[in-house]
């Protein structure tokens, strides 16, 4: 049986070997049995150039090994030394608007800069070749949420050398890139820069192409890092903590085939309900981007949730709430960040496994607790998670609606893929994400939300999964533009007229609108055109009083405005019972989550309502050990896990 990580970042330079020691009693009491060490030490490792410090770590790993606990060692390299800046001030990063930026923070490298990345493969080397037969290694853990952006003179010469390799000449640059518009045309690569500021709206494929460029440059660096390591710690897994965020230029589908380890950080936004369901999102987009299989939470926080600008603690039991969530959708564990809140930096009040106020706390003995149940459930890493729904999920359709020039600045991607999982999620439907190209035949139904960007292969596959007689749900700004970004011409939706039956003329941005069913959109609403499919809603009022907004064609729907989530719900719950699946009808604010290997089943139910609530039990409490009746209560805020 596997065990289950437990742990999280832990940065023993910020503190004495007075505190290590103390630090061992308590990993042991809270059940800590893995820890990252290392992710911004760099200044403590080489204070400078080519001179290491390598006795305090030393002595760290031999505490940490003699204590029973693995250690995940990480390379430096996001957050280089301030005397690195000052010999190499070329590789600063850069804004779009040209200012380079110093160091004083994180973050501040440029991946481009060839001074960058020698110290980069030079730190990760001297780190291999002294700790790669440690005995507390566990795995290597490459550098820190890659996606540090940077718009300077050597990102320029590397993203000309990307374009020249991607379209093999100008001729077709111009082309894909339509300069034609705006006497954009290039004669000499010399020309073509990255979207730094300009005086209107940058080319949208040209600001496409540059985040797929970063994408393709960083990864680079990974791999570079990750050949080092590999040379010098042979069957060590070696992983990099994807992080989430409209920001970061990383397509996860395409670095998950380059990590032994999926591995997440998870920060929700928001602190209601949102904040689980955000929590379900994330595990789920973690566990399809490891093909199905396990994957490591490597990052969240112990004690508190952040709106964007109040830090709102944790209830009592919901830590363990969101750790289990995870653990139940394929994490292989539960990490935080960090082991022991900083007492200065900037992040002095992120919370923290061991908070400010000692282990006499209340944050320290929910971990102790949820530490000491870990093993208990251990067992259900062994069960595949259950879903007969998949959601598409591009980021290169992220990006291109990110970019200028679209019709309304509410387009918003993230929030129409966050928007079709919630509804699954309330319905208590358990979903993967597929990539648009993928194999969907597994699948009885398949959620396609606002893929603004679809390829010509993508494109063909979903038409192919509806051809064959999925159930396919297909919701506004999806299938509108090639992999250029140019738009596919003939009416909207374009690369899925024909499966849907339909042919949009215009868009109409809106307030709201109301459909003669009762149910209601926001912010979207599209003139559409009935060419083979039934309109199961029309609109009513305003300039499209009557016309279709919602429609179906054999097994193939589709939604033209951005419905409210009782009207998505009521949608979503007709697909998928169309699809043969019926719905568990679990009380609101109750999540079942079920895994499987082969005759086993396990249930992770998670009730994050104010009240005990009833559910069907059967097989074994794994958390007592005791055997279930045909009904099982759950208390308020409480957890379970059920194996039959």
């Amino acid at each position: 049986m596997a065990e289950l990580y437990y742990g999280g970042d832990y940065n023993p330079e910020q503190w004495s070997p007075a505190v290590w020691a103390e630090d061992m009693a308590l990993m042991r009491q809270a059940g800590v049995n893995l820890v990252t060490v290392g992710v911004f030490s760099w200044s403590s490792l080489e204070p400078e150039p080519g001179r290491y410090e390598f006795g305090w770590l030393d002595r760290v790993l031999d505490l940490l090994a003699g204590n029973g606990i693995r250690v995940n060692l990480a390379t430096p390299t996001a957050s280089p030394p301030p005397w690195f800046s000052l010999a190499h001030p070329e590789a600063l990063p850069v804004t779009a608007d040209g200012v380079r930026l110093l160091h004083g923070s994180r973050d501040t490298y440029c991946v481009c800069s060839p001074a960058y990345r020698e110290a980069a493969v030079g730190i990760a080397r001297a780190l291999g070749e002294r700790y790669g037969s440690h005995p507390a290694l566990e795995m290597w853990h490459v550098h820190n949420e890659y996606g540090t952006t940077c718009y300077c003179d050597q990102v320029a010469v590397s993203f000309r050398r990307w374009l020249e390799n991607r379209y093999g000449g100008l001729a077709a640059l111009n082309e894909a890139w339509t300069t034609a518009f705006w006497s954009q045309g290039y004669s000499a690569w010399e020309q073509v820069f990255p979207p730094r500021r300009t005086q209107y709206l940058a080319n949208p494929a040209q600001v496409l192409d540059f985040r797929r460029f970063f994408s393709d440059e960083l990864l680079t660096a990974y791999r570079e890092q990750k050949a080092v390591l590999r040379s010098l710690s042979a069957g060590i897994p070696i992983t990099t903590n994807f992080v989430f965020g409209s920001w970061v230029p990383v397509d996860h589908w395409r670095w998950a085939r380059e990590v032994d380890l999926v591995a997440i950080d998870h920060y929700p936004e928001g602190a209601g309900i949102e904040a689980e369901q955000q929590t379900a999102f994330g595990a789920d987009l973690a566990r399809s981007w490891a093909g199905g299989g396990s994957w490591l939470l490597m990052e969240q926080a112990a004690g508190s949730l952040n709106d964007g600008g109040r830090m709102h603690a944790k209830e009592p039991g919901r830590m363990a709430r969101h750790s289990v969530s995870h653990i139940a959708r394929g994490s292989r564990g539960s990490l935080f960040f960090q082991w022991r809140a900083s007492r200065g930096g900037s992040e002095r009040f992120h919370t923290a496994t061991v908070p400010h106020a000692g282990p006499d706390s209340r944050a320290f003995r929910e971990v102790t607790a949820l530490g000491e149940i870990l093993p208990r459930f251990a067992e259900a890493d062994e069960g595949a998670v259950e879903a007969e729904v998949a959601i598409l999920w591009d980021a290169e359709s992220w990006w291109a609606t990110d970019g200028p020039g679209l019709p309304s600045p509410e387009i918003d991607y993230l929030a129409a893929v966050r928007a079709a999982h919630r509804q699954l999620w309330s319905l208590g439907v358990g979903a993967d994400f597929a990539h648009p190209t993928g194999d969907l035949s597994r699948y009885r139904a398949v959620i396609v939300p606002s893929l603004y960007l679809v390829s010509d292969e993508a494109a063909a596959a979903i038409n192919r999964y509806a051809e064959g007689g999925g159930q396919l749900l297909v919701t506004s700004l999806s299938g509108i533009a090639d992999a250029t970004s140019q738009i596919r011409l003939g009416g909207y939706p374009g690369a899925f007229r024909d499966v849907l039956g339909i042919r949009v003329e215009e868009f109409l941005p809106v307030d709201s609108v109301d459909l003669d069913t009762g149910d209601h959109g926001t912010g979207w609403s599209e003139r559409l055109r009935l060419e083979g499919a039934e309109p199961l809603a029309r609109y009513q009022g305003g300039p499209l009083d009557g016309m279709p907004a919602i429609t179906r064609h054999h097994n193939a729907w589709y939604v033209s405005t951005w419905l409210d989530d009782p009207s998505y719900k009521s949608l979503v719950d007709k697909v998928i019972r169309a699809a043969g699946i019926t719905p568990p009808g679990l009380p609101e604010g109750v999540e079942v989550i079920t895994r499987r290997s082969g005759k086993t089943r396990w249930r992770f139910i998670l009730n994050h309502t104010s009240h005990p609530v009833a559910l069907p039990g059967g097989g074994v409490d794994l958390l007592t050990g005791e055997t279930l009746g045909d009904e099982f209560t759950v208390p308020a805020g409480a957890w379970a896990v059920l194996r039959d």
